[in-house]
């Protein structure tokens, strides 16, 4: 199954936790800031084919604290 994840980044904390949930290693914390001054989480650019991307397991957004994650699933 495809998924796409959409973060909030100006709810984000950047604690890290959806990183660490990650199964396909999709998220990072990136190196910008935002407007409460964390660096928030951001999705990984595809690496090439090999690349797994985002199942929409759901998993970054149940480790999330502050609900900054919307989990999308592609219909089949």
């Amino acid at each position: 199954m495809k998924g796409t994840i959409k973060i909030d980044s100006d709810q984000c904390k950047g604690c890290g936790f959806c990183v660490e949930a990650c199964p396909n290693d999709v998220i990072e914390i990136g190196s910008q800031r935002n407007a409460m001054g964390y660096f928030y989480a951001v999705v990984k650019k595809a690496k090439g084919k090999d690349d797994k991307g985002c199942t929409g397991c759901s998993l970054c957004a149940i480790m999330c604290p502050e609900v900054a994650i919307e989990v999308y699933r592609e219909k089949r």
